[in-house]
């Protein structure tokens, strides 16, 4: 497999989870690079499902080594939490996982200031998952965050969290928020470093450590392209680098040491939160909802769910340089008729190839569809690529096609074994 970064080449929720859980039965070392709780990957092994979202979906494989990097954001309170749901399932993550010295915290007035925030901005919120990531990437950037460094620095530890409230509080009074109390912080967190300091390592030297033993290494990407804070759909995105760039970045990865980029799309489009969506489509939301399907892992929220979206992708594949595609949710369109594919878009009259810049001009944008036969047959138990309908293998080439990157991974429901290997 080599050293691959898997990313999602849509809005997040692409099926990112169980890929990686797949994948890494051949890698050595799984890192996890940016994002924060705000992120939710699932993973179905037998009748078990698990929901992680910080912790790389890796531990769900003996022997794997497991890093969350330094572009990750992390609630201490939260990592504990995940760490206990994975010991009562009889996951033994010693030895097997560790977290970066250089990741930023998430604190208790990273969520108050994220919810003023979101009230303030009323209609026009951009829908955040109120954990606190954005305000805590806000500290990062401004050199005023703290690091998991810190949190197990006790020595240390309760100066610095004093005067960080206290300066936050300032923040949250003035906008009509609900002040922290200092006391309630420093217990909560100082428990949880107790728990977490076996765990707090350097991890950029144990990458190039594993990178000069010629392990493989797969990076396991959170949210989707279209969030990234430079190259999504701004202001409606996540405060991260969501792109194959974020993976060197969030761990200590030098590009050159990159073999693969893996895009992992659905063969429709789905969306969480507020936001332009081109294809967006209430007939198949309404369908893949009655179906018990797209509702969010981290929120519970029903998805906006439409039609793929060869443009966005497209571009996708450009900004992350995605040569392999995982296409998942194949199954969700078995009873389609007919299934539509955005191939160009219309602005005031002209057609165009790419995404605009301003969110205002995507939500004006019509899509040019083109329509593909729908197979109309259940995919669900098929073992090989040959067992698909050929109707489906037509559209899941044409897709491929459309973004110029090879098929690798063509997944027919959420178990490890509805896999099938291009």
């Amino acid at each position: 497999m080599a050293n691959t970064i898997l990313v999602g080449a849509q809005w997040g929720d692409e099926g990112k989870g169980k890929i990686i859980d797949v994948l890494t039965e051949q890698a050595d070392v799984v890192v996890r690079s940016q994002g924060g709780a705000n992120a939710g990957h699932t993973v179905r092994v037998g009748a078990k499902e698990y929901i992680l979202h910080l912790i790389p979906s890796g531990i769900l494989r003996r022997g794997k080594v497991c890093l969350i990097g330094n572009g990750v954001v992390i609630n201490p309170t939260s990592l504990v939490g995940e760490l206990d749901g994975l010991k009562q399932k009889k996951v033994n993550v010693k030895g097997r996982l560790y977290i970066s010295d250089k990741a930023h915290l998430v604190m208790p007035y990273h969520r108050e200031l994220e919810a003023c925030a979101e009230r303030i901005k009323g209609k026009n919120k951009i829908g955040t998952t109120l954990r606190g990531i954005g305000p805590a990437y806000g500290d990062k950037i401004a050199r005023t965050g703290l690091r998991m460094a810190d949190l197990v620095d006790t020595k240390n530890l309760e100066a610095r969290l004093r005067t960080r409230v206290r300066e936050a509080n300032r923040l949250i009074k003035a906008f009509g928020g609900k002040a922290v109390p200092f006391k309630a912080v420093n217990d909560e967190y100082s428990k949880a470093a107790r728990r977490l300091k076996p765990f707090v390592a350097n991890t950029t030297k144990m990458l190039h450590d594993a990178l000069a033993a010629k392990k493989e290494v797969l990076f396991e990407g959170a949210q989707g392209t279209y969030l990234d804070i430079d190259q999504g759909t701004y202001p409606f995105v996540t405060s991260s680098n969501t792109t194959s760039g974020g993976a060197c970045t969030g761990s200590g990865m030098p590009p050159n040491k990159v073999d693969h980029v893996l895009g992992v799309i659905k063969a429709y489009t789905t969306r969480v939160g507020g936001g332009p969506f081109p294809t967006e489509d209430d007939d198949i939301g309404d369908m893949l909802h009655n179906m018990g399907r797209e509702f969010g892992a981290t929120t519970g929220r029903p998805r906006r769910c439409g039609w793929f979206d060869a443009v966005a992708t497209r571009q996708a594949a450009q900004v992350n340089g995605i040569d392999q595609l995982a296409i998942t949710n194949i199954d969700g369109l078995d009873k389609l008729p007919e299934i539509r594919v955005c191939m160009a878009y219309k602005l005031r009259g002209k057609t165009i190839d790419y995404v605009p810049t301003i969110s205002g001009d995507i939500e004006q944008v019509k899509p040019v569809y083109e329509t593909f036969p729908g197979w109309q047959t259940d995919t669900t138990k098929a073992k090989t690529w040959k067992d698909l309908p050929p109707k489906a293998r037509r559209y899941l080439q044409a897709i491929a096609k459309m973004i110029d990157a090879k098929i690798l991974i063509a997944s027919i429901g959420p178990a490890r074994n509805q896999t099938i290997f291009v």
